[in-house]
C-alpha cells in the first residue's frame, strides 16, 4: 500500500524559532488526528504537507508525490480548510465554492455543476445564492467544508474545522467529518486541539511536543501502550493490605477518602492477587474496576513520558 505521507528529516525554523525538529513520519491512508498544544507544529506541517512553505531541511511526499516539485499534480488531489477565516466578501455561496474547483484545476462549467452537488450533500440548497457576508459562523464553515471538497480529493487536510463552532454546530460539523472519514479510497487529516472530536472521527493519531512527534499509531494500540489500572473500594483497615500490594511491585495511590485507591500493576498480574491479600488482611474489597482510558489521558501520559526523557537525555543542539 501506498503512504499517504511521508517525512523525513523534516526540521523547520522561522528565524531562530524552530517549529518542527527532526521529524520522520510515514502514514498509511486513513482517518489521522494531528494534536498537540498550540506552538507545537502542527500548522507548520499542514502548509509543508502542501507545500506552501519549504521546510529548512529534510523532505515531503503526499499521495507518492514530493511536495516541492509536484504543485500541480497535488492540487487536484488534495482538499485543505484553513483554521483562519478564508470567506470572499461579495460572493455568493455558489460562486466561492466553484471559484475553489476552478483554482484546483477544473473547467468553469464542471465546477459550477460540482458547487451545486457539493452544497446539496452539505444541505446548503437554500443558502447557495446568499452572499457570505449573510453567513453565521456555522454556515461559513460548512461552506468551507464545501470549498474543500468541490473537486472530490483523495486527502482532505482540515485545520481546526470546528472552531468556533456552538454545541449543535459542532455536533452537525463531527458527523459530516464522521462520514467522510467512512469514504473508501478517500483519507483525512483532522487538526484539533479538541482530543474528543479526534476521538469521533479519527482511527489513528500523530501526537506533536514542542516540533517532534512524540507518539503515533492506530488509537486503540495508543491505548494499550498505558499501563494496566485499577480503582479499588474496601471497607476495613487497609494498611497491611496496601503494604502487601506494594510488596508485589503495584504502585498504590491512596484517595483522600482513605477508602478507595488507583492501583498500576506490574505487567503479569493476576486479577485474583487482590482478593487473595485482602482476605488474608480481613479488608473486604467492593470494587475493583478496570481503569479505561480516553484519548486526552493518551495524550498526557504520552507527553509527559516525553518529557521526561528529555530531561533525562537533553536534547542536542541543530
Amino acid at each position: 500500500m501506498t503512504s499517504l505521507l511521508q517525512l523525513r528529516q523534516v526540521t523547520h525554523f522561522y528565524g531562530n524559532v524552530c517549529a518542527l525538529r527532526d521529524v520522520n513520519l510515514e502514514i498509511e491512508p486513513g482517518a489521522i488526528g494531528l494534536i498537540g498544544q498550540n506552538g507545537a507544529g502542527k500548522s507548520t506541517m499542514m502548509q509543508i504537507l502542501l507545500g506552501l512553505i519549504r521546510p529548512t531541511q529534510g523532505t515531503a511526499t503526499v499521495l507518492g508525490h514530493d511536495v516541492r516539485t509536484a504543485g500541480i499534480r497535488l492540487r487536484g488531489r488534495v482538499g485543505f480548510m484553513p483554521e483562519r477565516d478564508s470567506i470572499l466578501p461579495g460572493l455568493n455561496g455558489i460562486e466561492y465554492v466553484a471559484l475553489a474547483g476552478e483554482l484546483c484545476g477544473m473547467p468553469r462549467r464542471q465546477a459550477m455543476r460540482r458547487a451545486h452537488e457539493t452544497l446539496s450533500y452539505l444541505g446548503m440548497e437554500d443558502a447557495r445564492y446568499r452572499r457570505l457576508e449573510q453567513y453565521s459562523v456555522g454556515m461559513s464553515q460548512r461552506l468551507r467544508l464545501a470549498a474543500t471538497l468541490v473537486h472530490d480529493p483523495d486527502l482532505l487536510l482540515l485545520d481546526e474545522p470546528t472552531a468556533g463552532l456552538d454545541p449543535e454546530g459542532r455536533a452537525a460539523m463531527l458527523a459530516l467529518l464522521d462520514t467522510l472519514a467512512t469514504r473508501p479510497g478517500k483519507s483525512l487529516v483532522l487538526s484539533s486541539h479538541l482530543l474528543g472530536d479526534i476521538e469521533r472521527v479519527c482511527t489513528s493519531a500523530i501526537i506533536l511536543n514542542q516540533g517532534q512527534v512524540v507518539g503515533k499509531g492506530r488509537l486503540d494500540e495508543l491505548r494499550a501502550q498505558r499501563q494496566q489500572c485499577y480503582q479499588l473500594h474496601w471497607e476495613g483497615d487497609a494498611t497491611n493490605f496496601l503494604a502487601a500490594l506494594r510488596q508485589r511491585g503495584v504502585d498504590v495511590q491512596v484517595d483522600n477518602r482513605r477508602d478507595q485507591a488507583r492501583a498500576i500493576v506490574p505487567d503479569g498480574w493476576k486479577t485474583r492477587l487482590f482478593f487473595a491479600d485482602a482476605c488474608e488482611h480481613s479488608v473486604l474489597l467492593t470494587g475493583l474496576v478496570p481503569e479505561e482510558e480516553d484519548l486526552e489521558a493518551v495524550y498526557h501520559r504520552t507527553i509527559n513520558s516525553s518529557e521526561a526523557s528529555e530531561r533525562v537525555a537533553p536534547r542536542s543542539a541543530v
